[in-house]
């Protein structure tokens, strides 16, 4: 294998005018995760993205025995433990109407003593639109007031969305786009997952693929995703191999660059997700929507890379702590 490009901590460091407006954030994110029951109209206080859970699914990754001795050093074992949350990406839960084709499918991995490994958000469109992390954070705060006092918030809405348009057109952007809306009917696990972002591997920095195995895009096609899911587990199993590029340099593999591929780095197959049909969870359960898949939560050589990475943990933070504050006192 070539020589990759090591992880530096300089690529996760903001600026103190960047620092601001994620306290201004996170600020936004509880307000918005304490009137989200409203906002949802649900009985429970929900994340302020992905609100929307289809399933919480046990499943298993397991490692292909032919690896090469750099990926053996961190995965070391046969197969891990996974807990795995499908999701759509909208920050409200819509009722009754067809749900925007933005999918989560978040992994928890865990060794045999039941000791987490690491948090992976994966989602169904490789790219994100935006670079900067003022104009990020800036956009996300004005979102999450929308959702709260709804048109007073428009007019900073707009402004914030119109400065994210140029970063929209690069090849890169434009290519997937197009990708995305051919497959905007295709069913859920029919789709291939990406992280959104660099992350950990020791010193070395990967990005990750689920690509799935024998999934119908077909499936499902008259039903809403939670039904199709629901549907699939009781008749089939679900296999998805899992794959890894490196970053050899940053011209060709940047880690800030998030609205543009990876390019001249090959996909390595590392393993498979597999999921046993009727490997479904309670959904009733409160615990279940009380899961957190913050990546940050994840051993320290597995965490995520770059500016925009750095935004989730405080996010997750913020959005898990008020969630957790409001769902414990509504059960009990």
């Amino acid at each position: 294998m070539p020589y990759t490009t090591k992880y530096n901590k300089k690529f996760d460091e903001l600026a103190d005018e960047e620092r601001l407006l994620l306290d201004d954030a996170k600020k936004s994110i509880a307000d918005f995760v304490e009137n989200s029951s409203t906002i949802s109209d649900v009985n429970y206080a929900t994340r302020d993205a992905h609100a929307k859970t289809y399933a919480v699914l046990k499943g298993e990754f397991i490692i292909n025995k032919d690896i090469s001795d750099i990926l053996k050093d961190f995965f070391d074992k046969e197969r891990y433990d996974l807990t795995i949350r499908l999701s759509n990406a909208h920050l409200k839960i819509k009722k009754g109407k067809k749900d925007i084709p933005a999918y989560g499918f978040s992994v928890k991995i865990k060794d045999e003593n039941d000791t987490l490994l690491a948090n992976y958000p994966l989602v169904n469109f490789p790219l994100f639109p935006v670079n900067s992390v003022s104009t990020f954070l800036k956009l996300f705060t004005s979102l999450n007031r929308f959702f709260i006092k709804k048109w007073s918030n428009l007019l900073p809405l707009t402004v914030q969305l119109l400065k994210v348009i140029p970063s929209l057109f690069t090849f890169s952007f434009l290519k997937n786009t197009i990708q995305f809306i051919s497959r905007k009917n295709d069913f859920i696990l029919s789709l291939d997952y990406h992280s959104v972002g660099a992350y950990r591997l020791g010193e070395h920095m990967i990005k990750i693929k689920l690509s799935p195995k024998s999934v119908k895009k077909s499936f499902g096609k008259n039903m809403n995703p939670k039904e199709a899911v629901e549907n699939y587990f009781a008749s089939y199993e679900y296999v998805s191999e899992v794959f890894v590029q490196f970053c050899y340099n940053l011209k060709d593999q940047p880690v800030n660059k998030l609205n543009v591929e990876w390019k001249n780095s090959p996909f390595i197959k590392i393993g498979e997700v597999r999921i046993e049909k009727n490997s479904i969870l309670d959904p009733l359960d409160c615990n279940n929507e009380l899961l957190s898949f913050n990546p940050f939560e994840s051993k320290p050589i597995f965490q995520p890379v770059g500016r925009i990475q750095k935004l989730r943990n405080e996010a997750y933070k913020v959005s898990l702590q008020t969630r957790q504050k409001i769902n414990k006192l509504l059960h009990g």
